[in-house]
């Protein structure tokens, strides 16, 4: 019986490495804890190429921010394996040193925004809020806790504190056809219906929108030869002839995973390396 009501058991409340750069919240019960990551991804801007747009909007937003002037809560929505997550850990690892922190909640821990809120409330650092690949349910409890984080509750939300999200959804929840037939036409201005209100009304609390789309061919193959070049041990010869297979092999590793996306161009990147090293 104590076996099972552990996990039910207030947790002490010690505080956290404030020297560490990134955290995960951890959930134990009704209650949680931040900890820490000694060793976040060390992923550079020069690594996300095809995104200068999104890397311009991104950084300049999270300078803003560290400077203390006004700056936006962030939804990076669009197509899987486009750099939603890594643009995010990318620019982290730019302003890690001026005090930016970062730190990772998952979707079902969102309840406890509330207490994650208060406890860096006072701190003297910036912290970024990271929710990764989010998408609900309407009636998700997740869902109600980030909209009010957002903008809507009763409690300020602290002036250190911004949320970045990603997801593959730019309004976070799932779309049907036949809410379009709730719209009406009024005084020549379509309105939509409740059902579809009610879902653009969670990402409309995000001040910035980042679109993030499929890659060319030609872009997937520039990200394939970058990943190639910083990861082979010698510099790859790249001449007409030696790069003629390559590409073939690259593609066909696309046409393979239904993808062109910068992971899928790290991903055959890894596998050729390995491959060449035997």
């Amino acid at each position: 019986m104590l076996e099972r009501l552990e996990h039910l058991l207030p947790v002490a409340d010690a505080p956290p490495d404030w020297s560490a750069h990134a955290f995960r919240w951890r959930r134990h019960g009704e209650r949680g804890a931040l900890q820490t990551v000694p060793s976040p991804h060390r992923l550079a801007l020069d690594d996300l190429l095809c995104l200068d747009r999104q890397k311009t909007e991104i950084d300049r937003n999270t300078r803003q921010f560290l400077a203390g002037r006004g700056a936006n809560n962030v939804l990076l929505w669009g197509s899987r394996g486009t750099g939603k997550s890594s643009l995010v850990k990318a620019v982290f690892n730019a302003h890690r040193a001026a005090g930016l922190r970062l730190i990772e909640v998952d979707k079902d821990d969102l309840i406890q925004l509330p207490d994650i809120l208060e406890r860096i409330r006072d701190r003297p650092e910036r912290f970024i809020l990271f929710c990764d690949d989010l998408s609900f349910e309407a009636s998700e409890s997740g869902y109600k806790a980030l909209k009010a984080a957002l903008d809507g509750s009763i409690a300020a939300t602290p002036d250190n504190v911004l949320i970045y999200a990603t997801s593959n959804r730019r309004h976070l929840l799932p779309e049907f056809h036949s809410e379009n037939r709730e719209a009406r036409f009024l005084d020549g201005e379509l309105h939509h219906g409740e059902s579809v209100e009610e879902k653009i009304s969670l990402s409309d609390r995000f001040g910035l929108w980042v679109a993030f789309h499929p890659f060319s061919q030609a872009q997937y193959l520039d990200v394939v030869r970058h990943w190639l070049d910083r990861l082979a041990s010698n510099q790859p010869d790249w001449t007409e002839a030696a790069w003629a297979p390559v590409e073939r092999a690259a593609l066909q590793w696309a046409l393979q995973r239904g993808s062109r996306s910068g992971r899928t161009a790290w991903q055959f990147a890894r596998d050729w390396v390995g491959r060449m090293a035997e």
